[in-house]
């Protein structure tokens, strides 16, 4: 499975952005996709998880309320719209997919990685 992570930019605090991640190659092994994300000198933190049907999904606190994770199988696409962004989630964002049949939270859990795109929020 390849990854291609795009729609990262520079926002100021308060706004939004909405960062896609199409899959190719084996994507019946994308069950659950997720996003993470990493701040420099910091680990790589989870932010989101989305089964392959849409319905079930998971956030970490830290997003929650502010950021909403979708997919369009159909265009092997998944997308996180980001909302009401602060200068704390500036980082580079990965997304990920996994095999597993449930919501997978930790970087272990994912298979596939893509290269990551910058966000940056300003205040």
């Amino acid at each position: 499975v390849q990854l291609q992570a795009s729609g990262g930019g520079l926002v100021q605090a308060g706004g939004s952005l909405r960062l896609s991640c199409a899959a190719s190659g084996r994507t019946f092994s994308t069950n659950v996709m997720g996003w993470f994300r990493q701040a420099p000198g910091k680990e790589r933190e989870f932010v989101t998880a989305i089964r392959r049907s849409g319905v079930g999904t998971v956030y970490a606190d830290a997003v929650k309320g502010r950021f909403t994770a979708s997919r369009d199988n159909a265009k092997n696409t998944v997308y996180l719209q980001m909302n009401s962004l602060k200068p704390d989630d500036t980082a580079v964002y990965y997304c990920a997919a996994s095999s597993r049949v449930y919501l997978a939270t930790t970087r272990g859990e994912y298979d596939y990685w893509g290269q990551g795109t910058q966000v940056t929020v300003s205040s």
